[in-house]
């Protein structure tokens, strides 16, 4: 089981340049890692944006909405809803019963290509930020990453923050690292209107796109 605190922002077409340069320059720190192509296979459940279900590379993730918390700023173009989420995984030794071509045969579930690229950061008790190593195991930190997204053709792409840590120090993590990072960011608006975590993202599609073409 993982606990975390989130940013997540959703955006339709391609993911921009100036994004791009921002999150691969130096002054997010030296380690970050290449692009990753993946397919993730969601079960879609209508109008349900606290709990989200998937499959990832033979793995059955599911999360659990525990809390909305505070819209954060930072600076002008930055502003997002923060959440407290829990994940529990579950592999299955044989893959028999984990396989997505299997799981896309029985409705509703829906693909969602994926181009991702992450960085990871400690953080120390001195609220100093230090970028590390994605595969790098740390007890308080967060995650950070950009992702291009692809969704039965229709384009869209994210920036999210995931700060992990003992319980306590959840929201000090996401918040210490959001500072450090955006003070550099003068890149594409990051509005509140945009930022939701998968759940509601996913839900969003049903309205926007034809049946027939989601699942």
């Amino acid at each position: 089981m993982l606990i975390t605190t989130e940013l997540r922002w959703f955006n339709r077409g391609k993911l921009p340049e100036d994004i791009k340069d921002w999150f691969n320059g130096d002054a997010l720190g030296e380690h970050h890692q290449s692009p990753e192509e993946r397919e993730d296979i969601y079960l879609y459940i209508p109008e349900c944006e606290y709990l989200g279900i998937k499959l990832r590379q033979q793995r059955l993730e599911i999360k659990l909405r525990k809390a909305e918390l505070d819209t954060l700023s930072f600076g002008d173009n930055v502003e997002g809803k923060a959440e407290k989420w829990v994940k529990w995984s579950c592999e299955d030794a044989t893959a028999e019963s984990l396989i997505p071509a299997d799981a896309l045969k029985k409705r509703p579930w829906v693909s969602v290509k994926k181009v991702r690229s992450q960085r990871k950061y400690q953080v120390s008790a001195d609220a100093s930020v230090t970028s590390v190593p994605v595969d790098k195991a740390i007890n308080q930190g967060c995650n950070v990453e950009i992702t291009q997204l692809d969704i039965k053709d229709n384009l869209w792409w994210s920036l999210a923050l995931e700060a992990f840590g003992e319980d306590a120090n959840l929201m000090y993590n996401l918040e210490t690292v959001s500072i450090w990072l955006f003070q550099t960011y003068s890149a594409s608006k990051l509005q509140v209107q945009n930022s939701s975590a998968y759940p509601q993202w996913l839900a969003f599609q049903s309205k926007d796109l034809p049946k027939k073409t989601l699942f």
